[in-house]
């Protein structure tokens, strides 16, 4: 999946000052931050499971894929639309 994003001149200049590559800092930055929320996902997905006698999946990926699809976590963007729901 690409993520594309739109930065001023002055933007790229100041993370030139910043980073020695923009593109490697933000790449870093976007990994980084998936793989802390992969580790999140999989510890409250092997919580849930331990906790329900469920066999957990094998690989990071399945139990990422499997916490989505059973509505263990949900997407931050669902989540707002939740509470959003509950303020009307």
């Amino acid at each position: 999946m690409d993520i594309t994003i739109t930065l001023t001149n002055t933007e790229y200049k100041a993370l030139e000052y910043a980073a020695v590559s923009p593109q490697d800092w933000a790449d870093n930055a976007l990994k980084n931050r998936a793989r802390q929320a992969i580790d999140e996902i999989v510890d409250i997905t092997v919580k849930y499971c331990l906790d329900n006698d469920i066999s957990i999946p094998s690989t990071r990926d399945e139990i990422v894929t499997y916490a989505f699809e059973n509505e263990i976590v949900k997407t931050l963007a669902e989540v707002q639309s939740e509470l959003d729901a509950l303020e009307e």
